[in-house]
């Protein structure tokens, strides 16, 4: 009886019987400034980069420069041997004056069917007043008629063979400027200023070159004073990105020494990356591809300008193809209500079962009537109300990697349950007992004893 008598204490007093607390981590709401941020890594570019391609095929008799070499619009750069282009011209050159020749022929031809014309007429005219007299034979008379209408085709034809040889030489003309510009492009010109930021030719080598379609790519000549980041952003991120968002940018070569570079979007693209051409091909696509959208991201000059001057301003910091993290920040909020991030997850009308439960009870899920409305998905956060879990619904707003700000169902001050975050996401529900882990009582006691 004293035993039974003693459990029933026990029981009242609540030391046995009561389910075993839940240990959590606690937190205050309170004031931050958070800054939104979406991060992505590419790589660094010129603004603008210009790759150079032969019209014409040959060889690369000299060249004139080296790669790192500083150059300005207009400047020879390399020559290709002229040699079968020169001949090429020559010839045209003969064709044209052929042209002319034939032309001036053509000409004479003309006037010595004028004259045979009008012979042929005074003769047509006198043997005509002969035969309406009676003189002469209707068959005499049909030969100089004909002779005379002969005469007369003879000059059309004539006239026809000078409009002719106006167009050979046209076309002689037309096939000398292009042999003319053939010969022109076997020497390369710098079509802008900048510096030689690749050299894939040497002298002696062959280059292969049409102006249908791009031919061996001998150089590129980039201006490094203007550079960019070129970014690859998910899909869930592009919609917070805006043309003007400022931007850090964190370049893995100057990543040892700490330095960050301030940027700013200037171009978001409109078509996701690597999209395929065609329907066939976006079919083959799995459908597990990540979507992306490239954005650029200019490096402000002046975030640099003292790495300009410390190298006398005789290289630039960057070099194409550098590897380079942006964070991009989309927006900025001073001092509003948050919590840590960990503390607000979602959850529905039905209670959180745990997995183990479930397969410890092996019992199938029940199958949701017909009509029923779907469980509304809320966000919430649970504080400690006498020791039991209670759960408030919030409204959230922007994030940063650390905290979430709080539109409604918080106030400054109150205590919220942060962590552990499996345990907030997961397990935790409604009037479940809590208590404070037991590694965050110690550091509280310590914190207690130090002041």
């Amino acid at each position: 009886m004293l035993l039974i008598a003693g459990l029933f204490a026990a029981k009242e007093a609540k030391l046995i019987g009561q389910p075993k607390p839940t240990q959590v981590e606690f937190s205050k709401v309170k004031l931050t400034d958070i800054i939104e941020r979406v991060s992505a890594s590419g790589k660094v570019q010129p603004e603008v980069e210009v790759k150079l391609s032969p019209d014409v095929s040959g060889e690369i008799t000299n060249l004139y420069v080296a790669e790192g070499d500083s150059v300005v619009k207009g400047q020879i750069l390399l020559k290709i041997r002229p040699d079968n282009y020169e001949s090429l011209m020559a010839r045209a050159q003969a064709a044209v004056n052929s042209s002319k020749a034939n032309h001036e022929q053509t000409k004479a031809l003309v006037l010595q069917a004028e004259a045979r014309l009008a012979q042929t007429k005074l003769i047509y005219d006198r043997n005509k007043k002969l035969y309406t007299d009676k003189v002469i034979s209707a068959s005499d008379f049909e030969q100089f008629s004909s002779n005379y209408d002969i005469a007369k085709q003879d000059l059309a034809s004539s006239k026809a063979n000078v409009s002719a040889a106006l167009f050979n030489i046209r076309s002689a003309e037309a096939s000398l400027r292009d042999a003319a510009e053939n010969l022109r492009k076997t020497t390369i010109f710098a079509p802008v200023s900048g510096i030689i930021s690749l050299l894939n030719v040497e002298a002696g080598e062959r280059v292969v070159g049409t102006t249908q379609m791009a031919g061996t790519e001998m150089m590129r000549i980039a201006d490094l004073s203007n550079m960019e980041v070129r970014v690859n952003v998910n899909e869930n991120d592009i919609v917070r990105v805006t043309l003007g968002d400022t931007a850090e940018i964190d370049v893995d070569a100057y990543s040892s020494s700490g330095r960050k570079f301030k940027g700013i979007v200037k171009e978001i693209a409109n078509t996701a990356a690597g999209l395929a051409s065609s329907t066939s091909t976006a079919l083959t696509t799995s459908t597990d591809a990540v979507t992306e959208f490239e954005v650029k991201v200019k490096i402000l000059n002046e975030s640099f300008m003292d790495l300009m001057a410390s190298r006398n301003k005789k290289s630039y910091p960057f070099k194409p193809g550098m590897t380079a993290s942006v964070e991009i920040i989309t927006e900025r909020k001073n001092k509003v209500i948050s919590v840590p991030i960990a503390s607000v997850t979602t959850r529905n009308n039905k209670p959180v079962v745990d997995e183990k439960d479930k397969k410890d009870n092996n019992q199938p899920e029940p199958e949701k009537p017909k009509g029923q409305k779907e469980e509304i998905i809320k966000e919430v956060v649970f504080i400690s109300e006498n020791g039991k879990a209670s759960m408030r619904e919030v409204k959230t707003g922007i994030s940063d990697f650390e905290n979430i700000e709080i539109l409604s169902g918080l106030k400054e001050g109150d205590e919220i349950i942060s962590g552990p975050y499996i345990v907030v996401s997961k397990t935790l529900n409604n009037g479940d007992i809590v208590e404070k882990k037991k590694e965050e009582v110690k550091k509280d006691e310590k914190k207690s004893n130090e002041n």
